[in-house]
């Protein structure tokens, strides 16, 4: 037998003499901070309460329908196969550019257009407010449009701030007025990342956090973080800062290449969704994924109706395979 083989075995047999009196102390260790069992009862360990699944509603907002009428992008959604819509903003009405309601509407216009979505079996989760919070007019606008999304039964409305930067100190103030609004009417207001002061999650989860209110909740955009913030923050990351507020999510993809700053429609650019929604999936909250940009980067978009209505598909489809996927069945 060679040197080299008696100092390899002698080697392990002192390693394991030694791991076996480390074991030794470590377990009189233990024993001597033990309490004396017949004083003090060990107590069965308390098992941590695991919430359901988030419901999430897979929606698409009209906005990709903006060059069609109103009319056609209702039918196209139905026809693509949704089962909930968003509202916004502005559609192609007999060759003029009209709102899917004015900010300064009846709230019964609301009531009607809900109805009118409802009746084709689109239920409507989300308004945009079309004001930022901290425009001059802001607080009036906002509050209107609380109520007119109300008297539709639209659990939510979405605002958000300036892409040069907001002014957390008056959003603060509005959104506190507004909460008992909200509340009065059952209407969540979400703030969604814009560029700016409220580029990230984490910023307008901050905001959220000061007004401390059920109703004023986070919107999260990952493509806007990605977008106007150039790669520099990644949405996962930002996103499990300010979980705990989101209530909603505008759905949107962002690629870097073969050109930069290529909005996009989900699965088609750089954000894994798959991470991203497993980080809000067991809330027991009901979620709507409202998808904001369905398109295909560096591809011309449809001129015709129809062209839109297989993106928007593709786009649903994408979804519910994500959904599945984070929500199968326990395996054995």
């Amino acid at each position: 037998m060679s040197l080299n083989t008696q100092s390899r075995r002698k080697f392990i047999a002192t390693g394991a003499a030694g791991a076996a009196a480390l074991a030794l102390a470590a377990n009189a260790e233990a024993g001597a901070q033990r309490p004396n069992s017949a004083q003090q009862p060990a107590q069965p360990a308390q098992p941590q309460k695991k919430l359901d699944p988030t419901r999430f509603q897979i929606a698409c907002m009209t906005l990709p329908y903006s060059r069609f009428s109103l009319a056609r992008a209702l039918q196209g959604l139905r026809n693509a196969g949704y089962a909930y819509v968003a509202w916004g903003t502005t559609h192609m009405e007999e060759g003029k550019t009209v709102p899917v309601i004015a900010a300064d509407a009846a709230v019964g216009r609301a009531k009607d257009l809900s109805s009118r979505c409802r009746d084709m079996g689109l239920e409507p989760v989300m308004m945009f407010s079309g004001i930022y919070p901290e425009a001059k007019d802001g607080f009036e606008v906002l509050r209107h449009r609380i109520l007119q999304a109300a008297a539709g039964r639209v659990p939510q409305v979405l605002t958000f701030g300036y892409t040069r930067g907001g002014n957390e100190k008056v959003w603060i103030e509005r959104f506190k007025q507004l909460a008992p609004i909200c509340r009065d009417n059952n209407v969540i207001l979400v703030v969604k990342q814009h560029g700016g002061e409220t580029g990230t999650g984490a910023a307008c989860a901050r905001i959220t956090r000061e007004v401390n209110h059920s109703h004023i909740k986070v919107n999260y955009d990952a493509g806007n973080v990605m977008d106007y913030l150039n790669g520099k923050v990644n949405p996962l990351e930002d996103l499990r800062g300010c979980a705990s507020e989101v209530r909603s999510f505008c759905i949107k993809d962002h690629r870097f290449f073969p050109e930069p700053h290529q909005d996009c429609g989900p699965g088609l650019g750089e954000i894994d969704h798959y991470r991203l929604l497993d980080i809000v999936n067991r809330t027991a909250l009901t979620m709507p994924l409202c998808c904001e940009n369905i398109f295909a980067p560096l591809v011309a978009r449809p001129v015709k109706p129809e062209g839109v209505d297989a993106l928007a598909r593709r786009a649903k489809e994408y979804l519910e395979l994500v959904i599945q996927a984070l929500q199968r069945p326990a395996m054995n």
